[in-house]
């Protein structure tokens, strides 16, 4: 199965995004901390709706709880430095697909723990999608491939 892991996401708004992406999708989601918010329920139940009930989310306090959680699977990076575009790669059952802080990205270290970087074709001139926008486009094709 495919799982989507947000890194230290900044925007709780998407948090609650992601949550209700996955849920639809049936995608479990890792959230790994610190986030660049406090985290409150309420406004994340809120962010996610209804949603939130269907979802397979954990939460994880660092990056090294989220590595030490993997069973097996490719980590696939999405990453505006990646040359391959994600309609190039090949999506296998067991991949994770981690996106990076809306305001900075990933660390080089992640960079580096990543066994596949993916990018998305923008437009001359444009710099990123919102993070979830990216996601739902990279996780659909992803799954396409795998189901």
């Amino acid at each position: 199965m495919i799982r989507l892991a947000l890194y230290q996401p900044d925007i709780p708004g998407n948090v609650g995004a992601a949550i209700r992406l996955c849920a639809g999708l049936g995608v479990p989601l890792d959230v790994i901390e610190p986030c660049g918010f406090p985290w409150d329920e309420r406004k994340i139940k809120a962010a996610a709706m209804d949603y939130i009930q269907l979802a397979d989310m954990t939460r994880h306090n660092s990056w090294e709880a989220f590595q030490a959680s993997r069973t097996a699977g490719r980590l696939i990076l999405l990453t505006t430095q990646a040359a391959l575009p994600y309609t190039d790669f090949s999506f296998q059952p067991g991949d994770v697909l981690i996106a990076g802080r809306e305001s900075a990205g990933v660390p080089e270290s992640i960079h580096n723990a990543a066994d596949h970087r993916v990018t998305i074709q923008m437009a001359e001139g444009a710099r990123s999608f919102n993070v979830i926008n990216a996601c739902a486009m990279v996780m659909g094709e992803a799954l396409r491939q795998s189901r």
